[in-house]
This record gives C-alpha cells, structure tokens and sequence, in this order.
C-alpha cells in the first residue's frame, strides 16, 4: 500500500505571480510578495475574522479588518495596501471554506 509523505505532498498556491517578462509587477504580483514578507498581517487577519465570527457577525468587510489592524499595529503595517483587501478576502476563504458566507466577492477584473 503506497504511503504519503507530508513533505513531498505540493502545496498549491491561491494565486499565481504573472508570468509576462519585462511587465510591471501586477497586483497579484506585490499582494504575494507583501503576504510573504509579512505572514503576520494575513494571522492577524485570520484571529480578527474569527473574533468577529465568535462575536456573531455574519457580514464581515475586510477595508475594516484592515483598519483594526491599523489600529492594533500601527508600527508593523507598513506597505499594507488597501488593493489588498480582496485578495486577502480570497486567501482567508481558500484557507477557512465555512467563512465564505461572511464575505462579499466580486469578479476579478485584472490581476
């Protein structure tokens, strides 16, 4: 019987950097560079969602998440883009499904 290793499972990722040479970053390009500097921005997030969840909210907007964190960390927000906010929105969803409803997503129109 084949067995799997943890270490060798791929990790998918939600969003995937453009791939077009000699183009400026896009988006997606400067949120998955900021997300993986800053892991602690994206853990900040996911503690105040389920915060707000526990406290009975069934509507949650991320620009006021945002400016929580503003608030409880004003020195380690640096770079925070409010261009973010949807696509942290998507991460917190792939990351957590059973959030879903508490998020309003609209198509994305560019990357």
């Amino acid at each position: 019987m084949p067995t799997t290793d943890a270490t060798t499972q791929a990790v998918l990722p939600v969003f995937r950097p453009s791939l077009r040479a000699g183009s400026r970053p896009t988006l997606t390009d400067q949120f998955l560079a900021y997300d993986s500097e800053h892991p602690y921005v994206y853990r900040s997030l996911e503690r105040l969602t389920a915060e707000r969840i526990a406290a009975g909210a069934t509507r949650i907007g991320l620009k006021g998440l945002f400016e929580e964190l503003r608030w409880r960390l004003p020195q380690g927000v640096r770079g925070l883009n409010n261009s973010f906010t949807a696509l942290y929105a998507r991460k917190l969803i792939e990351d957590h499904p059973h959030w879903a409803p508490a998020f309003e997503l609209r198509r994305r129109r560019t990357s």
